[in-house]
């Protein structure tokens, strides 16, 4: 038995509003009080710790990340330089280091950033990479550069057609030039090395403790079936100290049927989330999907599903039991995405199907007359506060005066929308509490834009925050009579915090970090 007391405890009900004290017995809190009564019943049989008046909160969930890139990504090139030449840089010195003939792997570049927002080429990949072959994920995961090597190992050339909802870039005489857009970065991700699961297992097993330093104690994972099986590899050894709602590609669905797999399956350290769709592009290569043109462009971007498309997938995913979270980030994805969850509502009433928790990923931009749809269908926002601070200068160059709607996340609490934030980790950092800082001030760290931030109509609280990491992402999977809050019964997934965030400044809020960290009533990490 753990009892923490000389603490202070954030319990989000009056009836423990004054606990100083919990005891955790196993796996779950038992009773919350004060000092004297929890050391008077538990304090003999019991390793209490004094707190010292630090902060307990309950664990964090990201919402949304990428479980297997995310550990790729750490292990890799960090491209997310401010100069397209110092990326070069890093690949050179790379290049440097590795046997004859390996992968050079990089994520993190950003072409909006970058002088005159040009992509970089294959050939200067060539020139810097002294015969291994490149590739180099783009920031947003919707683009990837590559050199001549890896192309011609994919078995791309001038000949080549686009894969279906992807592009290869070409320059004016019909060559490749190096970068792919959407699906088709699978033609060269899918002949990079691959590791055995046991291999992929232990690299997800690393990965915790640094979810743990940053008080997440749970997550959303979006990758796909190696990372499933990874996981169960660690859940079957009693290595999984992370408990993750694990989100399969929507391709996944007809083998899920056959082996009667179903939203929900598995226990309370893993299981089965939702089918993922995608309905669009993403911001940074302007293939999010408009209902009007990119500033200065006749573009609209790419529309990667139809209502139909989705219906195809949707009605035989719910009527087997799966959910569905689909990713749309521009305001014609979004209405789409959102007209075709309102006939899968209608099938289900109709067909008597309980109503599944249905997400979209993102909602980027929405047209005015569509922010109340998503709580009139239940359908939960799942979004992620980092992109609105890290996009503002892009979204106020391509989508002008729609920055008005865009990551607008106080207009979606206003309408009674469900908010589960996330990172899409990474894409940015997985750090919850750069998350809340974003939301609550609309601010870079380093003060950008202004004092009041970047559409500071758009600032929601911080009790809304920390709801939208914790109680909401449990309510969203049917947890919240055992996860998201900290009451008796409920597991002891915890942080304790050196100060509490509430009397900080909210700029200040992206410094803190955990000094404990407790999942599922063990002491995983202490600073």
């Amino acid at each position: 038995m753990i009892i923490l007391y000389n603490a202070n405890i954030y319990t989000k009900t009056l009836e423990f509003s004054s606990a100083s004290a919990l005891a955790i017995l196993g796996e779950r809190i038992i009773s919350l009080g004060s000092d004297k009564h929890i050391l008077s019943l538990y304090g003999k049989h019991a390793n209490a710790i004094d707190l010292h008046g630090m902060t307990v909160w309950p664990g964090l969930t990201d919402a949304h990340l990428h479980l297997v890139n995310l550990s790729r990504s750490l292990k890799s090139i960090d491209c997310e330089t401010p100069t397209l030449q110092a990326c070069l840089d890093k690949v050179a010195e790379k290049a440097r280091t590795l046997p004859p003939g390996e992968w050079i792997e990089g994520h993190g570049w950003n072409q909006n950033i970058w002088k005159d927002y040009v992509y970089g080429t294959a050939t200067q990949l060539d020139h810097v990479s002294e015969g291994h072959p490149v590739f180099l994920t783009a920031k947003s995961l919707h683009a990837a550069w590559v050199n001549t090597i890896a192309l011609n190992l994919a078995g791309i050339n001038a000949q080549s057609p686009d894969p279906p909802g992807g592009h290869i870039q070409r320059n004016t005489a019909g060559m490749p030039t190096g970068i792919l857009l959407e699906s088709a970065i699978a033609l060269v991700s899918n002949i990079l090395p691959t590791s055995k699961p046991e291999n992929l297992a232990q690299d997800l097993r690393d990965l915790q403790p640094y979810f743990w330093r940053m008080g997440i104690t749970g997550v959303h994972d979006f990758d796909g079936a190696d990372s499933l099986n990874a996981l169960q590899i660690l859940n079957q050894n009693g290595h999984l100290q992370l408990r993750v709602r694990k989100n399969l590609p929507a391709k996944l669905l007809p083998q899920a049927i056959d082996l009667g797999l179903r939203s929900g399956f598995g226990d309370d350290m893993l299981h089965l989330g939702s089918l993922k769709l995608f309905a669009d592009g993403a911001l940074g290569p302007q293939s999010a999907a408009l209902l009007a043109p990119y500033q200065g462009s006749d573009s609209l971007g790419t529309l990667l599903s139809s209502k139909a498309d989705i219906l195809k997938i949707g009605i035989p995913a719910v009527e087997n039991g799966w959910s569905l979270t689909i990713h749309a980030i521009g305001d014609l994805a979004n209405q789409t995405v959102l007209d075709t969850l309102a006939d899968i509502r209608a099938h289900e009433e109709k067909h008597q199907i309980a109503q599944l928790p249905h997400r979209i990923e993102h909602v980027q931009l929405l047209d005015p007359a569509d922010q109340e749809r998503l709580a009139a269908l239940n359908v939960t926002a799942s979004v992620q506060p980092l992109h609105a601070t890290s996009d503002m200068h892009i979204v106020d160059r391509y989508w002008g005066d729609r920055a008005a709607n865009a990551y607008a996340f106080q207009s979606l609490l206003n309408c009674n929308t469900l908010l589960v934030f996330g990172s899409d980790a990474p894409v940015e950092s997985p750090n919850p509490f750069w998350g809340l800082h974003a939301a609550v001030t609309r601010r870079q760290q380093d003060g950008t834009p202004c004092i009041d931030g970047w559409h500071p109509e758009q600032r929601i609280a911080l009790t809304d925050a920390l709801n939208a990491y914790t109680c909401n992402p449990a309510t969203l999977a049917g947890f919240e009579d055992r996860l998201g809050l900290i009451s008796p019964g409920f597991y002891a997934d915890l942080i304790i915090l050196p100060i509490d965030p509430f009397t900080l400044l909210p700029q200040d809020l992206f410094s803190i970090l955990p000094e404990m960290t407790i999942v599922n009533g063990k002491l995983v990490y202490q600073k």
